[in-house]
């Protein structure tokens, strides 16, 4: 994971235009705040998903929460029992130990907001695009290897 570091001691503003695309799988990852600048406490993303696309599998993270907030389109969330499906507006709150999972079962992108505490989940998404352009192929052994190094279970177990 990101070694973290203390943060500056003003705040910090990003722009629009500012963060660290990490394509992985089909969605777009834009981390606009990482372990780096919240000193670990917490990461910020935005997220596309195309038509059709599974963003993860039902799993479980075991180390850090996940709160997801959709802009556009649907999302299709897995709740660890079965599915729903979520609009503009609507909080997904995956804390440590509830299975969770999303996909785009709609015609149109979805978009939305991930927010981590703490930070450090962004290192997953950076290990698996960097093996993906050494020419791995993403397959749910693959991500399940990754998400391993990251306190993260697959659901059910």
């Amino acid at each position: 994971m990101t070694d973290f570091v203390e943060p500056p001691a003003r705040p910090l503003l990003r722009r629009p235009d500012d963060g660290e695309l990490i394509p992985v799988a089909g969605v777009e990852h834009l981390f606009r705040l990482t372990a780096a600048h919240t000193g670990g406490r917490f990461a910020f993303e935005e997220f596309t998903l195309g038509p059709g696309v599974i963003g993860a599998r039902p799993h479980v993270h075991h180390g850090h929460d996940e709160y997801f907030y959709v802009l556009d389109g649907e999302l299709t969330l897995h709740d660890g029992e079965g599915e729903i499906t979520a609009g503009p507006g609507h909080v997904l709150a995956a804390v440590r130990g509830t299975p969770h999972g999303f996909r785009n079962a709609g015609e149109v992108p979805a978009r939305g907001l991930c927010l981590y505490t703490p930070a450090g989940y962004e290192d997953y998404f950076r290990q698996v695009h960097a093996e993906v352009q050494a020419g791995a192929e993403v397959t749910d052994a693959l991500l399940t290897e990754f998400r391993s190094r990251f306190q993260t279970t697959p659901h059910p177990a």
